[in-house]
C-alpha cells in the first residue's frame, strides 16, 4: 500500500525544535553553530540547493556562510581553504557540495574535513563508525528521510 507523507508540516515541525535548540545553546554557552558550504563551480541544481541550505540555518538562527569557489579552482586551493575552515573555532560544520569537478579528487576532498565537522557524514571514520553501528555524524539525506518516517507514524 502505497502513502503520501507530506513533507511541509513535518520539515517545519524538526525545524522550530532545532530553533529551539539553537536558542538554548546560545543562551546557556553563548555559542552560536555556524555551516560553512563550499561549492566549487556553477551548477544551477548545486546553486539552488546551497542556497536553500543557507536561507533555512539563517531562519533557524545559525551563523551561514557560503565560500563560492570557480570550476577551475585547484584541488590544493580547495584543500587550503577545508584545512582553514578545520582550524575556525565558528565554524562548526562544514559541507563541501558535490559533485565536484572532475580534475579534483572527491576522496581527498572528503578526508581533508574534520571529521566532527563533517556535516554530510562522508569522511572514511564517519563512514566506518556508521558501519560498525558505533556513535556518529549520519549522512544528513538519510537522516532526514529516515525522520521523516519516524514523524509520518
Amino acid at each position: 500500500m502505497t502513502r503520501l507523507i507530506e513533507g511541509k508540516p513535518i520539515v517545519a515541525h524538526i525545524r522550530e525544535e532545532i530553533k529551539a535548540e539553537i536558542i538554548q545553546l546560545k543562551e546557556t554557552y553563548g555559542v552560536t553553530p555556524g555551516l560553512v558550504v563550499v561549492i566549487v563551480g556553477e551548477d544551477p541544481s548545486s546553486q539552488i540547493y546551497v542556497n536553500n541550505k543557507h536561507k533555512a540555518c539563517q531562519e533557524m538562527g545559525m551563523y551561514s556562510e557560503i565560500i563560492r569557489l570557480p570550476e577551475d579552482c585547484t584541488e590544493e586551493h580547495l584543500l587550503a581553504v577545508i584545512e582553514q575552515l578545520n582550524q575556525r573555532q565558528d565554524v562548526h560544520g562544514i559541507l563541501v557540495q558535490l559533485p565536484l569537478p572532475k580534475h579534483i579528487n572527491e576522496g581527498r576532498v572528503l578526508e581533508a574535513i574534520d571529521p566532527t565537522k563533517d556535516v554530510d557524514g562522508f569522511h572514511p571514520i564517519n563512514t566506518g563508525r556508521l558501519f560498525s553501528g558505533q556513535p556518529t555524524i549520519y549522512p544528513c539525506t538519510a537522516y532526514g528521510i529516515i525522520k521523516l518516517l519516524e514523524i509520518s507514524d
